[in-house]
């Protein structure tokens, strides 16, 4: 069945400035059947079907870590992971990695089974953000860096893991996992998920510099939200945050909010890495998108004001950010390009993770859009050619 724009044509069309390779030039898409059939950025000339104009046009925002938003948790509950993929798409995502914080093997079962039981794909007049799979966050963690995680699941890890990962790789659940380099049997694990075909991220860790080289030796391509839980960088003592600063091969996780790094530290970042080596993530709780007030992270009460959520202590757990939010955070306080901001939030997460088909505005891709005003406020969201959120800033020539 050949999926259909709401207004009903199969057929249309999306100009503005795009966001094509690497670089915001005015241009338009031809999007048919939910995906972009044509990308023309020289003379745009007579354009098929109706039209919809914007400003700024991206390829979807794709969220490798989202814990929850809009007052739901990613957990067992396959209606609650059903609702947050319908609001997502108010935060411009179009794809994104549930994440689950440590915990013990009997509720990552019950995680993937909802997961399993939510078809993202299917029809209706508002598509819902699509999974691409699990981002596992842990157990495998230090002790000493665990941030809200439970300590006494972190130090269980070795008895606790290995069979549940046994049934996520055979079920092929698991996209993403953050794990401690540093910790026993931690190198041989991470070797084994990357044989799967598992992308595997260096995080909450105490790792020495060279302990960070070894994790990136096994396989490893991605450090979590870079500064956060983490060993921080000395000019004897380079630690983990040094280590993903240099080696070419990581590419780091960043949370634009101002709240986990200084806008300063922001810059240093891009500085370092490059946009082309950056993932912008929310790290994204329930108490995103949401009032402030009391809410859930693994079973633990987190407490939002509406900039931050943490525990009892302090401590912070997850955030509320949105990736929005995030894009627009890496320009205000990071000194990004949009482009460079858009390109974090789209076309890197996409390479990271092997999403070939999203993730670039490109022929063949699927029609995941993101549609910004020229102050990258969300407009409108499209996925699989369909408007997901909000109503694009001119409609030309679509029944109304």
């Amino acid at each position: 069945m050949k999926t259909e724009s709401p207004h009903g044509h199969n057929r249309y069309s999306v100009t503005g400035r795009l966001l094509h390779e690497g670089r915001l030039v005015p241009g338009a898409l031809v999007i048919e059947g939910g995906r972009i059939v044509e990308v023309r950025t020289d003379a745009v000339g007579e354009l098929p079907g109706p039209r919809l104009e914007a400003e700024i046009v991206s390829p979807g925002l794709i969220d490798l870590q989202c814990n929850g938003a809009f007052g739901f948790e990613v957990g067992g509950d396959a209606e609650a992971l059903r609702a947050l993929a319908a609001r997502l798409p108010s935060t411009g995502v179009t794809t994104f990695l549930p994440t689950v914080v440590s915990a013990l093997p009997a509720h990552y079962r019950s995680v993937a089974a909802a997961l399993a039981a939510v078809e993202f794909g299917e029809a209706g007049a508002s598509p819902r953000a699509q999974a691409a799979g699990l981002h596992l966050e842990g157990p495998l963690l230090s002790p000493a860096r665990a941030g809200a995680h439970d300590r006494t699941l972190l130090e269980a890890a070795d008895d606790t893991l290995d069979d549940v990962l046994d049934e996520l790789l055979d079920s092929r659940a698991l996209r993403l996992m953050t794990l401690a380099p540093e910790r026993p049997g931690a190198l041989a694990r991470l070797r084994r998920l990357v044989e799967a075909d598992v992308v595997v991220s260096l995080g909450h860790t105490d790792a020495t510099y060279d302990e960070m080289l070894d994790g990136t030796d096994a396989g490893a391509t991605l450090a979590t939200h870079l500064f956060n839980a983490m060993s921080p960088f000395h000019h004897r003592a380079p630690g983990a945050v040094g280590a993903a600063l240099i080696d070419e091969r990581l590419t780091v996780g960043l949370l634009a909010d101002g709240v986990h790094a200084h806008p300063a530290a922001l810059n240093l970042v891009l500085r370092a890495k490059g946009a082309e080596r950056i993932v912008l993530v929310t790290d994204a709780v329930a108490a995103a998108g949401a009032p402030a007030g009391t809410y859930a992270l693994g079973g633990a009460p987190i407490i939002s004001d509406g900039q931050s959520a943490r525990l009892a202590d302090g401590t912070l757990a997850g955030s509320t950010l949105t990736m929005d939010l995030a894009v627009r955070g890496m320009v205000a306080l990071g000194g990004a390009r949009p482009d460079e901001a858009l390109m974090m939030a789209t076309a890197v997460p996409a390479a990271r993770l092997g999403l070939a088909d999203r993730g670039r505005l490109a022929v063949g891709r699927r029609a995941d859009l993101a549609l910004w005003s020229e102050d990258l406020t969300l407009v409108s969201t499209v996925i699989g050619g369909l408007v997901a959120f909000g109503s694009p800033p001119r409609l030309r020539g679509l029944r109304q």
